[in-house]
């Protein structure tokens, strides 16, 4: 590259640097209740499409916000089995809703609605 180029060269990677940092979930909070949902680690989502939880299992550490967002055309909850540990209500479409546990061990969860729809919380 010739040095006239250099220049140009390191104003477009920066500009794309700033453009993919712009695309990135920033730092914000977990959202209370419900509304788009704003983790700041992808890993503690949850999506619910085609009538199952994506992923089937997943993995958060002690006190971590779990987003579960509603991907389908109709309401969806994500209740723990034992009843007690979280149960996000009614998510309706396009919705989101969070939640946390602080107590660490595996607990299996479904939709109240749909009870065929099963996942699993891990908490370290």
């Amino acid at each position: 590259m010739k040095p006239s180029q250099i220049g140009p060269a390191l104003l477009a990677v920066a500009a794309a640097g700033s453009l993919l940092a712009a695309c990135g979930g920033g730092g914000g909070s977990a959202t209370a209740k419900s509304g788009a949902p704003k983790s700041s680690a992808a890993a503690d989502a949850v999506t619910i499409a085609n009538f199952a939880f994506s992923p089937a299992t997943i993995t958060v550490k002690r006190g971590a916000k779990v987003t579960v967002t509603n991907n389908d055309s109709t309401a969806h909850t994500a209740t723990a089995d034992n009843g007690t540990s979280f149960d996000t209500g009614d998510i309706d479409p396009s919705s989101s809703k969070t939640f946390t546990v602080s107590k660490p061990g595996t607990y299996a969860y479904h939709c109240t609605i749909h009870p065929f729809m099963h996942g699993k919380l891990v908490v370290q």
